[in-house]
């Protein structure tokens, strides 16, 4: 393994006593609703089985992927009285799988609900779901006018386990944005509706920042993601969060460039003085955004090193003239997500949120894991 991370032109560490950290600070948080994770795209880039499996350890039982893919290839990891909901639904004609691999659909339009009732028909027992209800994001799950045919014809969804229903908050990062609370109000008021249906039905509402919204959110079971993975879950807030990644970079080669010449593609970036390059061997193709092109930072020993001209699709160049050349020998590491930046700092200087930093982590990356 050494070796191999010798050779690679960067090593992504992933801290999972730091992942275990951040679920138990959850569960803390959430009292007695519980805590699940989610672990769709790959767990944000981190690995989705290494990851899952330390959750489980620490005592998760819910975990939530976004495609029946996602869910098939974790099953095999993950033992069976761990449910795995896919939140996409079943793909149209594929809801055997579901039974086939262990895991349960969230289900989000009439047209899911009935395919799968059809099912529990077919197989004559009752299917575990989750039905999964629009409180104003607009993007999956039953509409207001679906949830009144729903409550006109109790007969939809006999046959289907319910086990949870469930919405999603849109802007519950902004703790003053008045829709976290019009969404609150009107998962409720469904909420109200549906248990005179089903008396003990439990309810999932909140993400990872909607957890830090205030009890009123919990209801029975959370589905952080990004803030388990170090993101911070409040907009203009220190994160409470530990960190979970450090990405690192090896130094191909460094160059001393004279006053006047430009670095990298088109020219964007020219030396005001005699200057020391030092190229690393990660790009675009391994998630490292374009858009950080003459605005990014990395550290090297703690020193602060601005990024200067274009990313390319595999390497980045650094302006390194105030670092000891002895730290900068072919193949030593520098730092571009690390505790003195942080995912949320990158994100920043790309224009973007630490969720797209996460999950834009691409393949190239030796991915190294410590438990410790």
């Amino acid at each position: 393994m050494q070796q191999e991370r010798g050779r690679a032109g960067a090593l992504l560490t992933i801290d999972l006593r730091a992942l275990r950290n951040n679920f138990r600070f959850l569960q803390g948080l959430l009292g007695p609703a519980e805590c699940g994770a989610a672990v769709k795209a790959d767990a944000y880039g981190l690995g989705a089985i290494p990851v899952s499996q330390a959750l489980v350890a620490e005592g998760c039982r819910h975990l939530f992927v976004a495609q029946l893919e996602e869910a098939i290839s974790l099953r095999a990891h993950i033992a069976p009285e761990i449910a795995i909901y896919v939140m996409h639904g079943s793909p149209v004609g594929y809801e055997a799988e579901f039974l086939e691999y262990a895991c349960t659909p969230v289900l989000n339009s009439l047209d899911q609900i009935r395919a799968w009732r059809a099912l529990a028909v077919t197989k004559r027992q009752a299917l575990p779901a989750i039905i999964q209800i629009d409180t104003g994001m607009a993007r999956m799950g039953l509409s207001r006018a679906e949830m009144k045919a729903w409550f006109a014809d109790a007969s939809l969804t006999e046959g289907i386990d319910l086990r949870y229903v469930m919405s999603h908050l849109a802007c519950a990062e902004d703790q003053l944005d008045p829709m976290n609370q019009q969404q609150l109000q009107a998962f409720q008021i469904f909420l109200t509706h549906l248990r005179l249906q089903y008396p003990s039905l439990k309810a999932s509402f909140a993400n990872s920042s909607g957890i830090f919204l205030g009890g009123d959110f919990h209801f029975d079971l959370a589905r952080p993601g990004a803030a388990l993975y170090g993101v911070a879950p409040v907009a203009g807030q220190e994160s409470p969060m530990e960190s979970v990644v450090q990405l690192q970079g090896r130094i191909i080669q460094t160059r001393d460039i004279a006053m006047g010449t430009t670095v990298g593609y088109s020219k964007t970036w020219k030396a005001t003085q005699p200057s020391r390059i030092a190229t690393v061997a990660v790009g675009y193709a391994d998630g490292w955004l374009r858009s950080l092109s003459n605005c990014g930072v990395a550290h090297i020993a703690g020193i602060e090193v601005p990024m200067v001209g274009n990313v390319s699709m595999d390497t980045i160049t650094l302006n390194v003239s105030h670092v000891p050349p002895a730290l900068l020998v072919p193949g030593a590491l520098v730092d571009l997500i690390c505790p003195d930046n942080t995912v949320d700092q990158v994100a920043k200087q790309a224009g973007t949120i630490g969720y797209e930093i996460l999950t834009s982590l691409g393949p190239r990356y030796q991915r190294h894991y410590v438990d410790v």
